[in-house]
């Protein structure tokens, strides 16, 4: 069990996929490039590879992330949020976020 306090520390934000790209060498990790509404986009490397067979259907989406753990190289690339999905073997779900809520929005 953690606290309310230690579960505070964590920032979930809304963040708008502009780029994917596949991490070549890898079967598992997808390349994004993700919106905050920050200055210029954030990478993310996730391990969703498998479950996204439409690259081109998740640019454009709003989905919610973890913006504030340390950034981490991961097959050569810095990584800097973590996707946030509820996943089986089989089949992934995103938190899939309209756009009537901006982009960088934190979550409560």
């Amino acid at each position: 069990m953690i606290t309310y306090d230690d579960f505070k520390k964590v920032e979930m934000r809304v963040g708008k996929i502009r780029s994917v790209e596949v991490v070549e060498g890898s079967e598992k990790l997808l390349k994004l490039s993700v919106d905050f509404g920050e200055e210029s986009p954030r990478q993310v490397i996730s391990g969703i590879r498998k479950y996204v067979t439409d690259l081109e259907g998740i640019i454009g989406k709003q989905y919610a992330f973890v913006t504030n753990l340390e950034p981490r190289s991961i097959m050569g690339f810095e990584s800097q949020a973590m996707i946030i999905a509820a996943s089986s073997d089989e089949a992934i779900a995103f938190f899939d976020i309209p756009d009537i809520i901006p982009k960088g929005t934190m979550l409560k």
